[in-house]
């Protein structure tokens, strides 16, 4: 017997806006190397990278397969790997720019893990990536800016040993690509019922939509998100689906972890494009812009800036509405680049509330013979009751405390607008840590030839 390799294939950016699917490409090379008795070390990897870098396409989603073989089988492994990768890249689309790295080795290097956070926070250069590839002796290949390497080197360091979460993707047959998905939809409540809090973001609840099945002409069926791979196992099990599926996988991932998000000190440090979660002190009180969206603005000792909640945020567009100069918050999301035409602005995705400023109101006092409110006669004149006709020269406006309709805690974005990345409440005590890491399952995807 030949002596078994390791190796890590990261792949990045093969779809485009008109269709096409990183996840589908790894289902396709997974059923691909099966002729090469591979074994898999890990489930494969979908890695959401920075979601607010401006070419992205959509998920903004990244791949990598880890896993042994023999090496006499090496050079067919990586041809196979790159025919698939090239067949199936969007090459001649505008914005399509894809990127495979071959990693052979058992332990992902340290640096890699590095970089691979950089890029779910912030904006990472091709050239870094090209440094690291060359350092740790991995192989690259990429068509037109050949940007999608940096996704796929990102792949490979992602190494999830932080918090994580799993997908199953089942995916349609080809020749039913483009027209409306057909998943019976009372079974996809009846799932996330069964099955919560242990799956999420399934059904948003606000609108009675599913939200599991995309829209566009990708080769997607559905995606069930979920803590481990038995549980989106069994909710594959209790969803209907009215149509053929093809095949189905279940992916490791960094959805739904708030991997995206980076802690800031100051409001001065913030950067365009990255995602943050920083304090303030509400300095404006929300504004309402066209189309509903809310507008306020928070103030620390370096700076201010304006935050915004988006009609489709929801609740929290709602929550927003509700607070008021003097508030001190935490907020969380986007770093929108400032433009002519509007400030440097977060995109909200969370508020923390912290700390409520009372509301107090000032009144004109009260009629001590009928209860209405009086009139003031002027300045310094006191007041006068207009049923009565009577004068109250040495009465004084009246403060009250008024109950405030929102209370401290966390809010977050409805279902329907939370990004791939974004952590819901219903994970909120399930994080896992790097220990709790189990071994894989026996049947954890399935195709037409098995």
């Amino acid at each position: 017997m030949t002596p078994l390799q390791t190796i890590n294939i990261g792949f990045d950016d093969t779809d485009s806006t008109k269709g096409g699917c990183t996840t589908y490409l790894a289902a396709l090379l997974i059923e691909k190397l099966r002729k090469f008795n591979v074994q898999f070390t890990d489930y494969p990897g979908l890695i959401r990278l920075n979601p607010n870098v401006p070419w992205k396409t959509r998920g903004n989603g990244a791949l990598c397969l880890r896993f042994s073989y023999e090496s006499d089988f090496e050079d067919e492994i990586i041809e196979a790997a790159i025919n698939l990768w090239e067949s199936n890249s969007a090459i001649k689309e505008k914005g399509t720019d894809p990127g495979i790295v071959f990693l052979k080795s058992q332990k992902v290097p340290k640096e890699l893990g590095v970089f691979a956070k950089k890029t779910e926070t912030s904006i990472v250069t091709l050239k870094e990536a090209m440094a690291l590839i060359k350092k740790f002796k991995a192989e690259a290949t990429g068509f037109n800016s050949c940007r999608g390497i940096i996704g796929a080197l990102a792949a490979i360091g992602e190494t999830l040993h932080s918090d994580y979460t799993y997908e199953l993707i089942a995916y349609r047959e080809p020749q039913n690509w483009g027209s409306k998905r057909k998943v019976d939809g009372p079974s996809i409540f009846e799932m996330d019922k069964q099955l919560q809090p242990y799956t999420f973001n399934n059904v948003d609840l606000e609108t009675g939509r599913v939200i599991i099945t995309p829209r566009g002409p990708d080769p997607i069926l559905f995606g069930i998100r979920g803590e481990s791979a038995e549980t989106v196992k069994k909710a594959y099990e209790l969803v209907k689906p009215l149509e053929p599926v093809e095949s189905w996988v279940i992916f490791r991932s960094n959805q739904g972890t708030d991997a995206h998000l980076k802690h800031i000190e100051s409001l001065s440090d913030i950067e365009p494009y990255s995602s943050v979660i920083v304090k303030g002190v509400v300095s404006q009180n929300p504004r309402i812009v066209p189309l509903r969206h809310v507008i306020f603005s928070i103030k620390d000792d370096s700076a201010e800036v304006d935050c915004a909640a988006y009609e489709p945020t929801g609740n929290l567009r709602k929550i927003a509405r509700e607070l008021m100069f003097g508030d001190c918050l935490e907020v969380y999301g986007a770093v929108h680049k400032a433009t002519p035409k509007k400030p440097l602005t977060i995109n909200l995705e969370k508020i923390k509330i912290l700390h409520l400023k009372e509301k107090v109101i000032i009144e004109n006092p009260i009629c001590p013979i009928c209860g209405k409110h009086l009139k003031s006669m002027g300045k310094n004149q006191g007041y006068r009751c207009e049923k009565c006709d009577e004068k109250f020269p040495q009465l004084k406006k009246k403060e009250s405390i008024v109950p405030r309709t929102v209370k401290e805690g966390l809010y977050i974005t409805s279902t329907r607008s939370q990004r791939h990345l974004t952590k819901p409440l219903r994970r909120y005590g399930l994080e896992k840590n790097c220990n709790e890491h189990k071994s894989m399952i026996k049947n954890w995807n399935s195709f037409p030839s098995v």
